[in-house]
């Protein structure tokens, strides 16, 4: 189906996020994925393209660009090679980085901004914790004021399941400063790598996307001033509240983009493989399946543009973004699946690509508020 979301310029930005692909990280895939990690040079050479500074003004290194279908075309394209990459860079460039544009002083600006617009300094996000899951309100790492009179900050506790979180720089993370207020008594830090008593666990064992570095982070009396503290005490929750939206929908543009790459290579294996003669393509249940996976995923596409527009123009709901994510995500499961299925036994293997994408997938039903979360806010948007 004909998209008419973006324009010239968007598709031109496209062929350059697809060079970079092919250049830079398509040779260097099984690199990443025995070392379970994207390499420095390669976060160096991204910032160098330009790809990390979208979101960032142009005086912080950044370009600039207040167009979110620009982000979109880049999270598209990564996603075509694989879903770990277009996490990593999403949750460096689209998720961290904003929070620091919207939040920060013009000090924290300029120490900051420069770097993650370079790849130089890896930022990652820390919301999740051990006990919570997707209830953010009820975090339980805490920020006390030091009892010596300077003002300081004394952090401690835990976050898991975060990306980047072993080789990152910079963290944004989220700790109770008043436990008598509930969400209205959270607030944002920035963590600098190397602040004593801020250490990184070991990489993470996880089922799928083991080229993302994903890891625990641990506070103990991790002492801080107000410099490091990103936005107004108490207005942590309220800021996630307002930049989950784009968290969400970025999955969404990963999600659709993601399974639709894995369909048309599916799709392109159906017309070569043959059993009893003939394609297998050509069997009527697998032709009725494909024509059912196509048009799920342009249906998909359709209303995924839809959000990027209204979000390029301010105007996607959170409601809206919710719908996006858990739908895309739920489609992707389901073509995935089938893709595997039509692969036959060399679906299960390790060396396809199907193999590799389906098991990636099934994070994204869970991360960025799991799908129930996401059904919950919905249902409460009609009043349930």
């Amino acid at each position: 189906m004909l998209r008419t979301t973006y324009t010239e310029d968007h598709e031109a930005f496209r062929g350059s996020a697809r060079e970079f692909v092919e250049r830079v990280l398509a040779p260097r895939a099984e690199e990443m994925i025995r070392e379970k990690t994207i390499p420095r040079d390669i976060w160096l050479e991204a910032g160098r393209q330009g790809f990390f500074g979208l979101s960032i003004p142009e005086q912080y290194g950044g370009a600039g660009a207040d167009d979110y279908r620009f982000n979109a075309v880049l999270a598209e394209e990564f996603s075509h090679f694989n879903a770990a990459t277009s996490s990593c860079f999403g949750i460096h460039s689209d998720i961290c980085a904003p929070y620091i544009v919207d939040l920060g002083t013009e000090e924290q600006k300029q120490r900051w901004l420069p770097a993650i617009a370079s790849g130089e300094k890896i930022i990652s996000i820390g919301m999740t914790e051990p006990s919570g899951g997707s209830d953010l309100a009820a975090l339980k790492s805490t920020a006390v004021r030091a009892d010596d009179g300077s003002g300081d900050w004394i952090i401690n506790g835990s976050k898991t399941f975060i990306t980047n979180g072993h080789q990152c720089d910079l963290a944004i993370v989220a700790v109770r400063t008043d436990p008598t207020k509930g969400a209205k008594g959270i607030t944002l830090f920035v963590l600098e790598a190397g602040m004593a008593g801020f250490t990184k666990g070991t990489k993470l064992d996880k089922v799928g996307q083991v080229e993302s570095d994903t890891a625990e982070l641990f506070f103990d009396d991790v002492r801080v001033s107000d410099e490091f503290r990103l936005g107004p005490e108490g207005m942590g929750f309220i800021a996630m509240m307002q930049h989950l939206p784009q968290e969400r929908i970025g999955a969404a543009v990963s999600n659709t983009a993601h399974a639709a790459q894995i369909l048309r290579e599916t799709i392109a294996y159906t017309k070569e493989r043959k059993a009893f003669g003939q394609p297998i393509g050509s069997f009527q249940h697998n032709k009725f399946l494909v024509a059912e996976l196509v048009t799920k995923i342009e249906v998909t596409q359709a209303f995924v543009d839809a959000c990027v527009a209204l979000h390029a123009e301010g105007r996607l709901s959170p409601t809206d973004a919710a719908k996006a994510k858990w739908w895309s995500s739920d489609v992707q499961g389901e073509v995935l699946d089938a893709c595997v299925q039509l692969h036959g036994g060399y679906g299960f293997m390790n060396e396809y690509r199907v193999a590799r994408a389906w098991r990636d997938a099934r994070v994204t039903r869970i991360w960025a508020g799991s799908n129930e979360i996401m059904k919950e806010l919905i249902g409460r948007e009609l009043g349930l």
